[in-house]
């Protein structure tokens, strides 16, 4: 039996972990932190990648700890309703869309790993130092990331890497690569409980891409009436400094407040918003270049480690999954473990690829800097702005280029 190696346990190495065993791989999976915490703040899950979670019996569970999301809305800075179309089931899909916290929802597949494939499936506190391959299997060394002190050498059939933005296989794949690519883009991201505003299943773009608000419910009501909403604003910011990637830096909340003071419509009260957050953290967005190839031998990529990508368009986790589910078929109808390895890179590097490039086109939200552009001051009607046939185009050609254009999708098991 194949014994897979997976560097990370993310979203992307958990999920692949769940997929490759329920198709009768061995799987181990190694994380650099000791202790798994539902860090970060809220992410979707397009429907794409709800039909994977779903063929792995997850949805249930999911379900019980995410918001099904009802409707994308986009506005301009006047809070005027310019773009509006139903998500996931309530546009006719076979799946939903889920919105929910990501440190919620890796715990959920953390825990899903050690019920399924056993408590020692993931060795926390594990960080890979370096790894060398023959023809025959892959050498990995781990240490304490702490100390450097080195805790074990294993040897698998195949070494996955998931290890995100900052990935150490990545890195020696390309030792000459350079640091990730910082968009002059700085994402506050925040979470607040509070009234449910609109339909208390929306998802709404507000304003344009040098300052803009993203915002969503991630919990169900409570007894009290309150839910938790997830927020994003992003603002264009590039003479900063900040170019790592860090979940966890914390940002002056008054200061945002003062930027969105205006923003106070009558659906949603963006400053009450900010400033009701309990801690609010600074996050440059930032990607890398494409790469031409993910696999060398017995070692791949996936995940954030592979593609990472400006958060635009809700598609970063979304096609983690992907990637897992794709690696698991070629692995399961090739002859041989590198001949599959070289089939998932022939499917996946220009798939993602495509996506990396058209979200730092704006991807779907370009229609926001485009209503911005042609009436900065509001407008009577918005078909009088931009026809809706045009904003349609745009929002039907990011569907296409992210995989999940309705009837494509619908059309899979």
């Amino acid at each position: 039996m194949v014994k897979i190696g997976i560097i990370g346990g993310g979203i992307g190495g958990l999920t692949a972990a769940l997929c490759l065993h329920q198709a009768g791989f061995r799987v181990q999976v190694y994380e650099s932190v000791s202790v798994i915490r539902a860090l970060g703040v809220g992410i979707n899950l397009l429907p794409h990648s709800v039909r994977v979670l779903t063929n792995l019996g997850l949805a249930p569970k999911l379900a019980r700890i995410a918001v099904e999301t009802e409707d994308l809305r986009y506005y301009n800075k006047h809070g005027q309703l310019f773009w509006h179309e139903p998500r996931g089931r309530h546009a006719g899909y076979r799946w939903p869309q889920f919105s929910v916290h990501r440190g919620r929802f890796q715990e959920m597949l953390y825990d899903e790993v050690l019920t399924r494939i056993g408590p020692d499936a993931v060795r926390l506190g594990h960080h890979l130092s370096s790894f060398s391959q023959t023809e025959q299997n892959v050498t990995a060394t781990f240490t304490d990331r702490a100390t450097g002190t080195v805790l074990t050498t294993d040897t698998v059939d195949l070494l996955i890497g998931c290890d995100g933005i900052h990935s150490v296989v990545r890195k020696q794949l390309y030792p000459t690569e350079t640091e990730p690519r910082f968009s002059g883009n700085v994402l506050y991201r925040g979470t607040t409980r509070m009234k449910p505003f609109l339909n208390g299943r929306s998802m709404v773009m507000i304003g344009h891409l040098k300052q803009k608000m993203v915002a969503y419910p991630i919990g169900e009501p409570d007894e009290t009436g309150l839910q938790v909403i997830n927020w994003v604003a992003n603002l264009w910011e590039p003479e900063t400094a900040m170019t790592v990637r860090d979940w966890n830096r914390q940002a002056d909340p008054d200061r945002l407040v003062n930027l969105y003071q205006n923003w106070h419509f009558d659906w949603l009260n963006v400053p009450a918003m900010i400033a009701g957050a309990p801690s609010v953290y600074e996050f440059p967005m930032s990607d890398r270049d494409p790469l031409d190839r993910w696999t060398f031998g017995r070692v791949t990529l996936l995940g954030d480690a592979a593609h990472p990508m400006y958060p635009i368009g809700s598609n970063g986790a979304s096609q983690a999954i992907l990637d897992a589910e794709a690696l698991t078929q070629a692995l399961t109808t090739q002859p041989d473990a590198p001949t599959a390895l070289q089939t998932y890179d022939r499917e996946r590097v220009p798939a993602t690829t495509r996506v990396v490039l058209q979200n730092r086109q704006k991807g779907p939200d370009q229609i926001l800097d485009m209503m911005e552009e042609v009436a900065p001051d509001g407008f009577a009607h918005p078909d009088e702005a931009i026809p809706y046939e045009e904003l349609k185009q745009v929002m039907d050609s990011y569907r296409q280029i992210a995989g999940f254009d309705k009837e494509t999708l619908n059309g899979k098991e």
